[in-house]
């Protein structure tokens, strides 16, 4: 069954359309990473998904349209943006309050037994919270609330490299049950890269690639070419080159591997480097980098 279903999806403000009639379909019990640059369509794609603005086209999401029945809707979805999101003056113990107070499916003895684990007191405000234990305390609220889909939007913003890594370990480790959906978006797309089960690349407010990460895996080739064999490979009709360090490195779709094999040293490419690939103009100039 689909989590999220569109055909036709489209939202204009003003002259600047930010999605152009995209389709897309996203399973139940999937953890999709929604990668595009600024201005891509990414959080209007979220927005429109919450039903938090009106859009053209069809939009189903757990079977309801999130604009007419967003009040059901929102009973089975648990939203974070970033963890700056906390008022600075609220008391721990007071967002357990308000979470339980406007969440029906949010269960506090459970959001009080991740505390018990850390060094938050519920008596402290947050300004008075490190950024990792306001990390902390989001997981806490997110991992009590029994949510079919949960909306990530840049969770680790500003966060240090050891906060981000435990908030997606906790996240895979403690939540993600395979019944649940997850959808997040990051430019921090490498350390996302080995939880995901799927990725969409997202541009001009339009699919550039949606597949999942064993279809990825299975699909894309990088070849750090020898330099005697470069004729060779560019024959190969590579999707993509960069040089590193003086070497060639070639992004191939659909290759045979063992052809590769010959030329040269054949891996799987990052995300970010498929990314940057499939965003490129023709004339080698990047449109735009999430990384």
């Amino acid at each position: 069954m689909a989590c999220i279903e569109a055909r036709g999806l489209r939202k204009a403000f003003g002259q600047t359309v930010a999605l152009d009639g995209i389709d897309l379909t996203i399973e139940e019990g999937r953890i999709l990473g929604l990668i595009g640059p600024n201005g891509a369509g990414k959080s209007t794609l979220l927005n429109a998904a919450l039903g938090l603005i009106p859009y053209e086209g069809s939009l189903k999401v757990l079977g309801q349209d999130p604009w007419t029945g967003r009040d059901h809707l929102m009973r089975d979805v648990c939203f974070i943006a970033d963890v700056a999101v906390l008022p600075r003056w609220m008391r721990v113990w007071q967002a357990l309050d308000y979470v339980a107070g406007v969440h029906p499916r949010f269960d506090r003895a459970k959001a009080e037994q991740f505390l018990a684990r850390t060094q938050i007191k519920k008596a402290s405000r947050v300004r008075e919270l490190s950024k990792g234990m306001v990390t902390q305390l989001h997981l806490a609220l997110i991992m009590a609330v029994d949510a079919k889909l949960l909306v990530l939007d840049e969770p680790t913003l500003g966060l240090d490299l050891l906060y981000r890594k435990q908030f997606y370990d906790t996240l895979l480790n403690d939540y993600f049950d395979r019944t649940r959906t997850i959808v997040v978006t990051t430019h921090q797309v490498e350390e996302i890269q080995q939880i995901l089960t799927d990725m969409m690349f997202i541009n001009h407010g339009r699919i550039v690639l949606d597949c999942s990460m064993d279809d990825y895996q299975a699909r894309y080739l990088e070849l750090s070419v020898r330099p005697e064999n470069i004729a060779q490979a560019r024959a190969l009709k590579p999707i993509h080159e960069r040089q590193v360090l003086g070497r060639s490195i070639m992004l191939f779709d659909r290759a045979d591997r063992e052809a590769l094999a010959a030329l040269g040293e054949v891996r799987t490419p990052s995300i970010a480097d498929l990314f940057v690939a499939l965003m490129t103009e023709k004339d080698g100039r990047a449109q735009g980098v999430a990384a």
